[in-house]
């Protein structure tokens, strides 16, 4: 009976043994069906997943497969799977999102050959995606802090991605969230996201409008004109912050330089007949202000007006000379030559500015 006995328990253990691998085999298959399941409705895939992962549940549960690598890696499949497919579940998402995280972990633990590999990687791109669906979803709900938080995610499972870090900070900034727009656009700059000259523009406008950060405004210029050195909104935004301050010597000394060292350069001809146009229009400005019976100031300020007017019509017409078809400067030589009611070249003018249309 002690044979009979022990050889009936070894069965017993063996029959355990095999009845475990099953269950691996049958979450296997239970991917493979999903896999190639075709259309079905989303509590349909669902299910077939719940039914895969229960098997999983079975598997990782015994002492003898509770270290299979192959038991683990597709109930990470399984499990990312369904938090990708019903990201409009946030709840259900972030539970499966959990469940696959700590399988990919074990699964990798235990994967010593690295057979699993592919199926992991797969996995992990299926919670990326699916934390970056939950975002695109809270954004159209307009719930802006959980599609800043899945977005913020997704960039740290992914560091590479550009974009992704681009929408964080477009997000962060409708939140007013300005050292969140900030780390997201200088991580997408450091990236060389392909627009990275716009982003460094915007961030600039935010730390001179909302921050008030001169010097970190000004910093950034500094860095992003050597990276562009020919963008004319870059080389506009520096001067224009002198011109703002009073210190107009600096911003003409600055162009004058970018002059000298490119003549052929209309768009530095522009900048530079720029520092004169616009103090010319805050006196128009001041101007406008004044009572009409303040005669002599009116007059007064219309000379001035006129001299800084004067000194800009220069740089505007070696502009044109330089690029015919520049309409920034054909624009302010038409307002210029309106102003100082000169027929003759205001309709020169107007004609090079028809023929571009």
């Amino acid at each position: 009976m002690k044979k009979i006995l022990l050889v009936l328990l070894c069965a017993g253990v063996a029959s355990i043994a095999n009845a475990q691998k099953n269950e691996v085999t049958a979450a296997k298959s239970a991917w493979v069906l999903l896999a190639n399941s075709g259309a079905k409705t989303l509590p349909e895939t669902l299910k077939m997943i719940e039914d895969g992962l229960a098997h999983t549940d079975k598997a990782i549960a015994h002492e003898k497969t509770k270290e299979n690598a192959e038991a683990w890696s597709y109930r990470a499949l399984l499990a990312s799977r369904a938090a990708l497919i019903d990201t409009l579940d946030f709840a259900n998402s972030k539970a499966k999102q959990i469940i696959a995280e700590e399988a990919i972990e074990k699964a990798t633990t235990f994967d010593k050959k690295g057979d699993e590999k592919e199926n992991l990687q797969n996995a992990k791109l299926n919670i990326e995606d699916a934390v970056r669906n939950r975002g695109v979803f809270a954004y159209r709900k307009k719930d802006l802090p959980t599609a800043l938080e899945s977005f913020n995610e997704v960039t740290k499972r992914n560091p590479q991605d550009t974009f992704m870090f681009v929408n964080a900070a477009v997000i962060a900034r409708e939140l007013k969230n300005y050292p969140e727009v900030a780390r997201n656009y200088k991580a997408a700059i450091a990236l060389n996201h392909p627009e990275s000259n716009i982003l460094y523009k915007d961030l600039i406008g935010i730390q001179f409008r909302e921050l008030k950060d001169s010097a970190a405004a000004i910093a950034l210029i500094q860095e992003a004109s050597a990276k562009y050195p020919e963008d004319s909104d870059l080389i506009g935004m520096e001067t224009d912050y002198y011109m703002k301050k009073g210190d107009m010597a600096k911003s003409q000394a600055m162009l004058t330089k970018l002059i000298e060292k490119n003549p052929q350069n209309d768009t530095y001809q522009v900048i530079m007949g720029d520092t004169y146009f616009k103090q010319a229009t805050d006196i128009q400005d001041q101007r406008n202000k004044v009572d009409p019976k303040k005669v002599k100031e009116f007059n007064e300020l219309g000379v001035q007006m006129k001299k800084l007017l004067d000194q800009s019509l220069p740089y505007y017409k070696a502009a044109v000379a330089i690029n015919p078809k520049n309409e920034i400067a054909l624009d302010k030589l038409r307002s210029i030559y309106f102003f100082k009611d000169d027929k003759a070249n205001l309709d020169a003018v107007q004609k090079q500015i028809d023929a571009l249309k």
